[in-house]
């Protein structure tokens, strides 16, 4: 079983990869190794530069983010940054799974009473940054 539930998060993370690193940007502008490490700190799932790396591109090149190259270290980095476009992305898409989350939730409903007591449902777990689930 654990095998299997490991499976599934993996195929949710891959799903919902580009919702995350939005989420991430959201928060502070990022170059992609902390993208790599905030992922694997927050979800323990590891994802490379091969998957990350062509995934910001496609974000950049459709306006969602854009990137801007820091050279104060010694090392020069791409830190990218969410733009107003992507802001909106990614308020739509958090609405979306959260509509997605309430007809789950509605489908099961029968499911999680249990001797009369309404039980957690499956993406009770899921809020927007408003904290509106």
């Amino acid at each position: 079983m654990k095998h299997e539930a490991r499976e599934v998060q993996n195929k949710l993370m891959k799903g919902l990869l580009d919702l995350v690193i939005l989420q991430f940007l959201n928060a502070n502008p990022m170059h992609g190794y902390q993208i790599i490490s905030s992922i694997r700190k927050n979800f323990g799932i590891y994802f490379g530069p091969s998957t990350i790396y062509p995934l910001l591109n496609s974000l950049e090149e459709k306006g969602y983010i854009k990137s801007q190259w820091d050279l104060s270290n010694e090392r020069p980095r791409k830190v990218y940054k969410l733009t107003n476009e992507g802001r909106n992305l990614l308020s739509f898409t958090e609405n979306s799974l959260n509509h997605i989350c309430r007809k789950i939730s509605n489908i099961g409903i029968s499911k999680n009473i249990v001797n009369g007591i309404l039980q957690k449902p499956i993406c009770s777990a899921v809020k927007t940054r408003s904290g509106k689930g």
